[in-house]
């Protein structure tokens, strides 16, 4: 029975996405500092997840006072889809600071890890099962459970906040690192992520709370 319980815990773990902070920081010349107009860029070839991060996003600023447009609202195609040099970015950012932006938060994957995890009972040590019998028993289900290892995602997510007003090391305003455990459902992972999202900024006093 506790082994059925353990499995069953493990199983959740895996099969629900999480998103978990792993890391937060504010330049301290930005206290008090509340943007007006933000930039919502969702740095990521799916379309799909990029329109509904910053959607879902610019629905939570509006919620707290402070206009947000989605980039692809703004970007023109060919923005995006074709690599852009520095000075192409900085003469963007010029007609950005005209249309009035006067910040941007840009999200964006910093990298994956592939983990497995274990369906079996309790870990011990080689030497805790003395018996080969009682070893051989505990262990043979590798060959006939399925899902015996599940394999998941970790995806590192970097969210950052940049003053557009400023054009030099001290425009950086926020930074936080995510983790987002095995994504599946992408309405409820984005959710999740976009919460986060809004908590840090809160606790940063970058947005008002609702």
């Amino acid at each position: 029975m506790k082994s059925l319980i353990y499995i069953f815990a493990l199983s959740l773990l895996v099969s629900c996405s999480t998103t978990r902070v792993a890391d937060s920081w504010v330049n301290n010349d930005y206290k008090n500092y509340q943007p007006k107009k933000i930039l919502i860029i969702g740095l990521t070839d799916n379309l799909s997840g990029r329109t509904l991060f910053e959607e879902q996003l610019k629905k939570e600023l509006s919620n707290r006072g402070i206009e947000a447009v989605e980039s692809y609202k703004v970007f023109k195609p060919t923005f995006t889809s074709s690599k852009q040099t520095e000075k192409e970015i900085n003469e963007e950012i010029k007609r950005l600071s005209k249309d009035g932006f006067d910040a941007v938060l840009i999200s964006a994957v910093k990298g994956v890890d592939e983990k497995v995890s274990y369906s079996g009972d309790d870990f011990r040590p080689y030497y805790y099962w003395r018996r080969f019998g009682r070893y051989y028993y505990l262990t043979q289900d590798v060959y006939y459970v399925k899902g015996y290892y599940n394999s998941y995602k970790i995806y590192h997510i970097e969210a950052t906040l940049y003053n557009l007003k400023e054009d030099n090391d001290k425009s950086l305003v926020w930074v936080a690192s995510y983790d987002i455990v095995d994504p599946q459902q992408i309405n409820k992972t984005v959710d999740n992520y976009v919460t986060a999202i809004i908590k840090s900024l809160e606790k940063h006093q970058i947005v008002k709370s609702n």
